[in-house]
């Protein structure tokens, strides 16, 4: 894989991850860019500890354009967008609308492809292989900001999810605090005295609720699943983040990545709507009681249905599931790839 780093017309970083060690990419921004605004206000709310970014910019982000504008898209001609080259394979930028920037973090871009109309489960398993090794840069080099306490990476599709724009492509949120679910669930470790997620993973790979498995990693249907169709997809062995994951981990998890967003695909026949979480350990505290898995979840519950969240679950987080996981996962099974 070649990586090339370059700055973008208002000093953002983008940096190339090809395939090829010959390729040739763009490195100059054409564009005429205003500079970025103040970073986010980070408020802690008193009543529970969580801190909420107010981030007021964000407002003027591009809403779903038509795609021949979509920024995401390769430059052409006239046509100047966030990627200065006309191809890529997989790219990463510092988003041009952060939640987080400057000394209260980092957001930044991962577009899966150059082409516009694909999805994630179109992708070769070799281009989810690249998107691995994406992640594993960015969580390390992120992870070396003094600023920064924990890097999740993630994917929103559809617009029933909110995505603001189609083309294929997740982020990387690189927060300067120790984010709410990963908080409680290293504080309920500690108070275990064991690694939850090792105790889980153990009792999931010999149950009902597996879904596809290799040498390296099982996906699964968890016990207590939330929404009508989630699943994690888990390393055997104990990492804290993509960072240490073998080239044979990396290997092995590429292929069943991209089988799981197939498999939900051909549930219904439609484009399910999902988000795709990468759960890593924090930067510099949990890491020992960590284990890095795919948490990956759709709203959707039936053709023509979604789950929406609420008043038990928006208010009180309260969860109310209306598909048992055992179903979820045994219709996963069936779906004809």
């Amino acid at each position: 894989m070649k990586r090339t780093s370059i700055d973008l017309a208002d000093g953002r970083e983008l940096i190339y991850f090809d395939e090829g060690d010959d390729a040739a990419r763009a490195t100059v921004d054409r564009r005429e860019l205003p500079a970025q605004g103040a970073p986010a206000q980070l408020r802690t709310d008193p009543l529970t500890g969580d801190v909420v970014a107010i981030a007021a910019h964000r407002q003027a982000r591009i809403f779903l354009p038509p795609s021949n504008e979509c920024p995401l898209c390769p430059t052409t001609g006239d046509f100047l967008t966030e990627v200065p080259s006309d191809s890529y394979d997989v790219v990463v930028f510092e988003n041009r609308f952060p939640s987080f920037a400057g000394e209260t973090g980092r957001c930044e871009v991962v577009c899966f492809s150059s082409d516009h109309d694909a999805s994630f489960k179109d992708l070769s398993v070799s281009r989810v292989r690249t998107v691995l090794d994406a992640l594993a840069d960015r969580t390390a080099e992120l992870s070396r900001l003094p600023q920064v306490e924990q890097v999740f990476c993630f994917e929103n599709r559809g617009v029933e999810i909110g995505v603001t724009l189609h083309h294929p492509h997740g982020q990387i949120y690189a927060f300067p605090y120790v984010t709410p679910v990963t908080r409680r669930y290293l504080e309920l470790c500690e108070q275990a005295g064991v690694n939850l997620y090792g105790q889980m993973l153990e009792r999931e790979r010999a149950g009902e609720r597996v879904i596809a498995s290799n040498e390296h990693w099982t996906a699964f249907v968890p016990y207590a699943a939330r929404y009508p169709y989630e699943i994690h997809l888990a390393p055997h062995r104990q990492v804290a983040d993509h960072t240490e994951l073998t080239a044979e981990e990396r290997d092995s998890c590429a292929p069943l990545w991209l089988e799981l967003t197939q498999r939900l695909d051909g549930l219904f026949g439609v484009a399910m709507p999902y988000i795709a979480a990468w759960h890593q350990a924090p930067v510099r505290t949990g890491r020992d009681l960590s284990w890095l898995y795919l948490r990956l979840f759709s709203v959707r519950r039936a053709p023509g249905k979604l789950k929406y969240l609420a008043g038990t679950e928006s208010a009180m987080g309260a969860w109310i599931n209306d598909i048992s996981p055992e179903q979820a996962a045994a219709a996963l099974r069936e779906v004809t790839l």
